[in-house]
């Protein structure tokens, strides 16, 4: 791969590099999609994506409908679940969409051809929230980093996402695939969901290593510790490292007191209460409070300016989402398999459909958006890579070599030479509703109160430039490229642009909003950063030409390698052939030489 740069190879300073974190947070929540929660977010891979798959002339956008679900269309847009207005806006708090189980799931991927979501899961899977529902969820990704390439690690439930994020793997193909929430002893066939599990989780290589952790959990932990399902864990003596750490209910106080004292471990691990978990029918808006009430935690915690955040979710819990998974090549080893349940017949196990996902530190600080393919093998990559910055090798073993190749290790969403320590405004979260036993109860009060809180779907009722309505605005781009977003090319106070079908450079704006300075990208091998890139304004036409008084510079439309430098030094942009530099000169002039340069890159969002 051309773009194996890692943080940990760097220098190994002892400040301005990724030896500087000290204290990792993970906290997963449950069940929700990239676009059902952040399709119109301004700045990511959203509804304006000019890379949505097509499907013989039919984007993904309009995913198909039948005679059993309604005669007055045959397909359906991403529609806004409260687009009725009224008392919707709380009914859908607690309402469900479809099933996040393996058959829906893989039947509404449809062999990537990802339009069976109305048909083969729910019409209410194609639905989505706005910042009006989230505004937690809005200022926490915006505040810091978004990433917008997360994918859930296998396509089905909870359980499996949830190993894949402590141990690196579901058992492909070493013995019997775990694709399912099955937790009763033994398996439901030969070698297809065995139970306990036993190969060797990530916390184990932690406490082998010599690194802290614990698991900060209630009682009410609605089963979502993935490591009580594994016989080591099941098993191990009282007051052992693995009861301990692992396996004990110290709760949420706990992390509370120690990210206060000073005194957290080194990598940490939250498991959050059912009702407060975000999972259908437990409402957004009280997962919101707890997120909150998280990131207050650990940013005003004496440990802040050496602590990650990470706040993720498992899977999508039955929402759909438009991009089509980035998986592995037919045939991969531990990747692909022949459907136990008889269904889809071959497929591939994952990475999945997209998650929300965000990160929390001084390093990630400012509105960006990591455009990195990554999934749930990814936050473990970065802990080995951080441990690995410190002299120790918490590398596990287990995880597919595909996932350990193609996975981002994250480290690029960081500026460890630039961090900000500043705390962003954020919105109140209302505090969740409780019983009068001082349970938490909002889903149980939402259910009583609006018995109904699934919306009409908008059947024939839709306009695709309202349905794809989205915020305005912009984010920096930071990490490995990929596709689905207008970008703009930034450097020197000046930005690429298509002026008349020619490559010059004109004065950048704040807002970065000038129609002919955008462009999108395009894989020319989805293994490597090696793009085509053309104008925004002709992308169905020939692509725009660099304009060099000295010399003919080749088309913009000849295969570009694209790398993010790191640490804020911007992206090179080098043709593939000829392997000279593309920049743009203090003068605003655009050309080609043997050095890289660094371009500043921006993800836009604007209806013109």
């Amino acid at each position: 791969m051309l773009f194996l740069f890692t943080l940990a190879a760097a220098s190994l300073a002892a400040a301005g590099s990724i030896q500087d974190v000290e204290h990792i947070v993970l906290f997963m929540q449950e069940n929700r999609a990239f676009d059902h929660y952040f399709g119109t977010m301004a700045g990511i891979r959203g509804f304006k994506d000019p890379n949505v798959q097509v499907n013989n002339g039919t984007p993904v956008w309009y995913q198909n409908v039948d005679a059993a679900l309604s005669t007055k269309t045959d397909s359906l847009l991403p529609w806004y679940l409260n687009y009725l207005g009224g008392t919707w806006e709380n009914a859908t708090q607690c309402m469900e969409a479809g099933s996040n189980g393996w058959s829906p799931n893989q039947a509404a991927l449809n062999h990537d051809l990802n339009n069976d979501w109305a048909t083969q899961n729910t019409p209410w899977s194609w639905a989505h929230f706005t910042r009006a529902e989230l505004p937690n969820h809005f200022a926490i990704a915006e505040g810091w980093t978004v990433g917008d390439m997360y994918q859930q690690a296998v396509i089905t439930s909870t359980n499996p996402n949830r190993v894949v994020w402590a141990s690196g793997t579901i058992n492909e193909p070493d013995g019997g695939v775990y694709i399912d929430n099955n937790e009763t002893p033994g398996c439901e066939s030969p070698d297809l969901n065995c139970y306990p599990l036993t190969w060797e989780t990530t916390a184990q290589l932690y406490e082998n290593a010599g690194v802290t952790w614990q698991v900060y959990q209630d009682t009410d932990n609605f089963d979502d510790n993935p490591l009580a399902w594994f016989q080591q864990f099941q098993q191990a003596p009282n007051g052992s490292a693995l009861n301990k750490q692992g396996m004990s209910y110290i709760g949420l106080e706990s992390f509370y007191k120690d990210a206060a004292a000073g005194t957290l471990p080194q990598v940490s691990y939250i498991i959050g209460p059912a009702e407060l978990s975000e999972h259908p029918p437990y409402q957004p808006k009280d997962g919101a409070w707890l997120q909150q009430k998280i990131v207050d935690t650990v940013t005003s915690s004496p440990l802040y300016n050496n602590t990650v955040l990470i706040i993720s979710y498992d899977e999508t819990g039955g929402w759909g989402d438009h991009v089509v998974p980035y998986h592995s090549p037919s045939g991969t080893p531990g990747e692909w398999i022949q459907d136990p349940y008889g269904e889809a017949g071959y497929v591939y196990t994952g990475p999945g459909f997209r998650l929300p996902f965000y990160i929390i530190s001084p390093w990630t600080r400012g509105g960006y958006v990591y455009t990195g393919k990554s999934d749930h093998n990814s936050q473990i990559k970065f802990v080995e890579e951080v441990f690995a910055a410190k002299g120790k090798n918490v590398k596990t073993p287990v995880m597919n070599a595909w996932r350990r190749e193609f996975m981002s290790d994250l480290t690029l969403a960081f500026d460890f030479e630039h961090p900000d320590y500043s705390i962003p405004s954020m919105p109140n979260a209302s505090y969740p509703s409780t019983n009068s036993k001082g349970q938490w109860n909002g889903y149980a009060v939402c259910e009583a109160k609006y018995p109904t809180q699934r919306p009409p779907v908008p059947y024939g009722q839709q306009n695709v430039n309202t349905a794809l309505e989205t915020e305005e605005g912009f984010k920096a781009v930071r990490g490995e490229l990929s596709e689905g977003r207008y970008l703009t090319f930034e450097m020197n106070g000046y930005a690429l642009t298509d002026t008349n079908g020619k490559l010059t450079a004109t004065k950048a704006t704040s807002t970065h909003n000038t129609a002919s300075q955008r462009f999108v990208v395009y894989e020319a091998n989805s293994t490597l950063p090696v793009f085509t890139i053309k104008s925004a304004q002709s992308v169905n036409s020939t692509t725009a030409t660099v304009q060099n008084k000295k010399s003919s510079a080749p088309s913009l439309a000849g295969s570009f390698q694209i790398l993010d430098m790191g640490n804020g030094t911007g992206y090179s942009v080098q043709q593939v052939t000829g392997k000279k530099y593309l920049s743009i000169n203090k003068n605003g002039a655009v050309q080609l030489g043997k050095a890289p340069a660094g371009f500043s890159i921006f993800s836009v969002t604007y209806n013109s």
